[in-house]
C-alpha cells in the first residue's frame, strides 16, 4: 500500500486536532467553574468580553510565581501549604487614620507558619467525612460540588472555622498574625505592595466575577511571603473577639485580642468589596455563629 504525501499529512492534521481537543477538555474539565460562569453569564445576556479578559488575567499564566517563600511545608493533615513567616517586628494599622479601629503602630510577633491558600471545599469534606466537622448552612451551592472543590469553603461560621483549625493541629490565626502574613513589614497598603487593585491582582468589585473563585487564583497579588488571596475572594475568620478600641493600647508582642466579646473580627474583605475595603488593614466583624457566602478561613500554626 503506498501512503502518499498528502495522506501523511492529513494524519498529522488530524493527529494535531485529537491533541488539541484532548487539551482543551483537560483544561475545560480542571477549570470547569470558570466554564460554568461564563454560561450562566451568556445565558442571562451579561457575558462581555472584557468579564472573560478578567478571568484568564487571574491566572498570569504568562509569569512566574513573583514570590519565593522563605521556607514552606505541607501539612500531613489536610494537605495544606503552609508559608513560613519569621519573627520580627512589623507596621500593622493604618497610618492616615489614627482615630479609627486601626491606628498605625509597631507589633512584635514570633515566628509562624500561615495557610498559603484559604481553607477549600475539598478540605473541609475531609473532616466532615471524619464526623469532626459539621456541614456547611445548608443554602450553600458550592459545597461537595466537584467542579467546586478548589474554592474557599463558605458559609462557615466562627466556631466551624475553629473546629476545623483544631482539627488540623492548627489554629485560627490572631489579627495581628494575618496583617504581617498579609503585607510583611514595610507598611504597604495591599499585599503586592501600594498599587491600586485590579483584576489581574485580586477577586474584587471590578473584577466582574461576583463570586468567589478557586484559591490558587490570582499569584501576582501574592503577599510578601506568598501567601495568596490576603485581600478580596473572601472574609476570613480571626481568631481574636472585635474591639474598635483594641489597638489604641494593645501589647506590642503577640497580641491575641480581647479576651471577650460578642463578634469575631475578619480579615481581607470579598470579592464585592471596594479597593478601601479590601486593604490588609481593614477590620470587619460579625457575629460568631453567622455564615454566609462571603465568609471562610484559613489557619495558623505556632510551633
Amino acid at each position: 500500500m503506498i501512503i502518499t504525501n498528502g495522506s501523511r499529512f492529513t494524519k498529522i492534521l488530524v493527529g494535531i486536532a485529537i491533541a488539541v481537543i484532548l487539551f482543551l477538555l483537560i483544561v475545560a474539565t480542571l477549570n470547569l467553574d470558570v466554564f460554568l460562569r461564563i454560561y450562566h453569564a451568556f445565558q442571562n445576556g451579561k457575558l462581555t468580553m472584557e468579564a472573560v479578559q478578567y478571568e484568564i488575567a487571574a491566572y498570569d499564566i504568562r509569569h512566574p510565581f513573583p514570590v519565593s517563600p522563605m521556607s514552606s511545608k505541607v501539612s500531613s493533615k489536610d494537605g495544606m501549604t503552609q508559608i513560613y513567616i519569621p519573627a520580627g517586628e512589623f507596621i500593622m494599622g493604618n497610618g492616615n487614620d489614627s482615630k479609627a479601629d486601626n491606628p498605625q503602630h509597631h507589633i512584635y510577633l514570633y515566628l509562624y507558619w500561615m495557610d498559603k491558600f484559604e481553607v477549600t471545599n475539598a478540605m473541609y469534606a475531609e473532616c466532615l467525612d471524619v464526623g469532626v466537622c459539621t456541614h456547611p448552612a445548608i443554602y450553600d451551592s458550592y459545597f461537595e460540588n466537584w467542579a467546586y472543590r478548589d474554592y474557599p469553603v463558605v458559609y462557615v461560621n466562627w466556631y466551624q472555622a475553629d473546629q476545623y483549625c483544631r482539627w488540623a493541629g492548627r489554629s485560627l490565626p490572631t489579627e495581628a498574625q494575618w496583617e504581617k502574613a498579609a503585607r510583611g513589614i514595610d507598611g504597604r497598603r495591599y499585599p503586592w505592595g501600594n498599587q491600586p487593585p485590579n483584576p489581574r491582582l485580586v477577586n474584587f468589585n471590578l473584577s466582574l466575577i461576583g463570586e468567589p473563585v478557586p484559591v490558587f487564583r490570582y499569584p501576582l497579588g501574592a503577599s510578601p511571603y506568598g501567601v495568596l488571596n490576603m485581600a478580596g475572594n473572601v472574609r476570613e475568620w480571626i481568631a481574636d473577639w472585635y474591639d474598635e478600641n483594641y489597638y489604641q493600647s494593645s501589647p506590642y508582642a503577640n497580641p491575641a485580642g480581647p479576651t471577650t466579646g460578642t463578634q469575631r473580627s475578619l480579615r481581607s474583605g470579598s470579592y464585592a468589596e471596594d479597593q478601601q475595603q479590601i486593604s490588609v488593614y481593614t477590620r470587619f466583624k460579625h457575629l460568631p455563629d453567622s455564615a454566609g457566602l462571603s465568609r471562610g478561613f484559613r489557619c495558623a500554626e505556632n510551633p
